[in-house]
């Protein structure tokens, strides 16, 4: 390995090595290059800074989107958190629900678009990112994620929600404005079908949640707070992914209390921050893997909720498409060791 520059992370030689992930059951194949040192590892493509002329989610423009559901603080035109429908929704509220089972079907199915796609703006400022926010402010993000998910629960008609993030272009994210956005779906996704599975074969075989165990895994550790813990998954997809746990077993994240979700938005600043520095201010997304609604309560003991962060610092290709394995350029335990050193 070449020599690493004044103050930087020294990466031990490692050999290739492939690893499959307790929760989602993937292969994950781990290829260090030879020279590879921490400064190599920045974003080709940076979020650029943005300077709005005409952004419909900067405060006074609220006429310019689709719907208002609700903002925080409530009747005040000096809110800081909208939520609105989506103006080119993925799927259709004014539509009737498949039946029951739907997503059961055996072969092809084909049912209505029935569904909620809804944006959280953020910030009422255009310059403002969720890192830059406080993290009290942070944690009031994810509260609205927390009040949403539950109105949406209330209806009865879904079976899933997604919260997600898309951060700069090549994250998918078509406004500058900081936003997340929540989709409502009318069946259970066959990625959280396999989740489930996988966790289940793992405590049916060792009586222990593959979540839960990972904090037994200090070289993976990156960072903790009182409730919640910071690491880099022992068979990441992606390089320098983060996810963060609770520490209590939760399945639910439309569980999450005020003390709690102010502590996570803490440490989710946290980890925003040293991506940014480490990595070059990267496109990232972030989405929330929770239960799906009306889980069988024989299913809660290895079912727990969990944040994924994933800077975009490749591309998937065709090893990955034809396999569903990923290539990794960098192991997790280096990742973590490098994030850890990394200020906010």
């Amino acid at each position: 390995m070449s020599s690493s520059s004044e103050g930087e992370t020294q990466l031990p030689n490692r050999t290739s090595e492939i690893r499959k992930d307790t929760v989602f059951g993937r292969w994950v194949v781990f290829s260090p290059a030879r020279s590879r040192r921490p400064s190599d590892f920045k974003s080709k493509n940076p979020n650029p800074t943005s300077n709005p002329t005409s952004c419909p989610f900067c405060i006074g423009r609220e006429s310019e989107c689709a719907p208002e559901i609700f903002r925080v603080p409530p009747s005040t035109p000096d809110w800081t958190i909208r939520v609105i429908e989506n103006l080119y929704p993925a799927l259709r509220r004014d539509l009737n629900p498949p039946h029951t089972g739907s997503d059961q079907a055996v072969g092809a199915c084909r049912v209505t678009g029935f569904g909620f796609h809804d944006v959280v703006i953020e910030t009422p400022y255009h310059p403002i990112t969720l890192s830059d926010l406080e993290p009290e402010a942070v944690g009031e993000v994810l509260l609205v994620y927390v009040e949403r998910v539950r109105q949406l629960k209330a209806l009865g008609s879904l079976k899933y929600v997604q919260v997600f993030k898309n951060h700069g272009a090549a994250a998918g994210a078509s406004m500058t404005h900081s936003h997340s956005q929540i989709m409502g779906i009318p069946v259970i996704p066959p990625s959280v079908t396999t989740r489930l599975s996988c966790m289940k074969e793992i405590f049916d075989l060792t009586g222990k949640c593959s979540v839960c165990d990972l904090q037994s895994d200090q070289d993976l550790m990156i960072n903790s707070s009182t409730h919640f813990y910071a690491i880099a998954p022992f068979a990441s997809s992606y390089a320098f992914e983060i996810w963060i746990v609770p520490r209590e077993h939760s399945a639910d994240f439309h569980e999450l209390d005020h003390s709690k979700a102010m502590d996570l938005g803490g440490l989710l600043k946290l980890m925003l921050q040293k991506l940014a520095k480490q990595l070059n201010n990267p496109p990232f997304n972030f989405v929330i893997h929770t239960a799906p609604f009306d889980l069988s309560p024989s299913c809660v003991p290895y079912s727990h909720w969990f944040l994924q962060i994933v800077p975009h610092m490749g591309t998937i290709a065709g090893f990955e498409l034809g396999t569903g394995c990923y290539i990794n350029p960098i192991f997790p335990e280096d990742a973590a060791k490098v994030l850890r050193e990394v200020d906010g």
